[in-house]
């Protein structure tokens, strides 16, 4: 039994939908029961638990031969970095009693970085975390989701300007889909165990995009031009905190930041493999734009 925490999610789904495509038997596990359904349709048993519900989750995943763990941001949380911390030590506490004979972690590009830069340095405290496990580990560090560009296509679409955290448009960087992430998870997760502790895999798109090419994707699917403005530095956080808390704010903030020093959110430097899902920007898009 494949079990994949946060299964209604994009990655999750991927990685659920992609298994039973192959026959194999798939334990989704979600908070909300109206998500159910579409895992239920493509022969997913279900199982309801919150990832800081501790008995809730050694529930979900007792009898796992892999267990998929993805830490989500808690978008609207007061306290981000404590209700990650506490998921992180839930989820290594579950894993722990369960004992499957391997697991799979959604990280993020950056989790190497040893300094405070926001985001992906709660990453690395997951890591850290899930290394006390005794059982082969795949940590699978997820480049930036090209599908979260989808949030300012509606601005887009009605002024022609793509804000942009980044200050340099034309700079690219590592992006991949959400979906190949969960299609590589599902593929890493059917492969042989290696034997060894531990195993440190990127993954990223086909080729790396800036903010300019996101700009020049959304005017083919649009049908008008778009152009990528950068958002003053000093404008960051209420931007910000306009869709998200102002502690998920603080560690967008710091991810950025890293962004503009160039170089840290990126495959940490002669650890791991890199693998490449074939999706290419346009096609991540394409579902987002309204028909018509």
């Amino acid at each position: 039994m494949f079990v994949i925490l946060g299964a209604a999610g994009k990655v999750g789904f991927s990685t659920a939908s992609t298994l039973r495509a192959a026959g194999l038997p798939v334990r989704a596990v979600l908070r909300d029961t109206a998500k159910a359904e579409r895992l239920r349709a493509i022969g997913c048993d279900v199982a309801l638990a919150d990832l800081k519900d501790p008995a809730a989750l050694r529930l979900a995943v007792a009898g796992a031969q892999a267990v998929q763990l993805i830490l989500p941001p808690p978008l609207g949380a007061e306290d981000a970095v404590a209700e990650m911390r506490l998921m992180t030590q839930t989820m290594a506490e579950a894993i722990a009693r369960a004992g499957p004979d391997r697991v799979l972690a959604i990280s993020d590009y950056g989790a190497h970085v040893p300094e405070d830069i926001g985001m992906p340095t709660m990453y690395r405290l997951f890591e850290e975390h899930l290394r006390s496990l005794d059982m082969p580990k795949v940590l699978l560090r997820s480049a930036e989701h090209m599908e979260g560009w989808a949030r300012a296509l509606s601005v887009a679409a009605a002024t022609g300007i793509l804000p942009t955290l980044h200050q340099q448009p034309e700079r690219t960087f590592a992006n991949v889909s959400a979906v190949d992430v969960g299609r590589i998870a599902a593929d890493l997760l059917r492969e042989p165990a290696t034997g060894t502790a531990e195993r440190i895999v990127h993954v990223e798109g086909p080729r790396r995009y800036g903010a300019a090419d996101v700009a020049d994707a959304l005017s083919a699917l649009l049908g008008r031009p778009i152009t990528a403005r950068a958002v003053p530095r000093a404008d960051w956080r209420q931007s910000l905190e306009r869709v998200v808390s102002g502690s998920v704010a603080t560690l967008l903030v710091g991810i950025y930041d890293a962004h503009e020093r160039g170089g840290l959110i990126d495959v940490e430097p002669g650890r791991g493999e890199v693998r490449r899902g074939k999706t290419d920007l346009a096609l991540a898009l394409r579902p987002f734009v309204p028909a018509g």
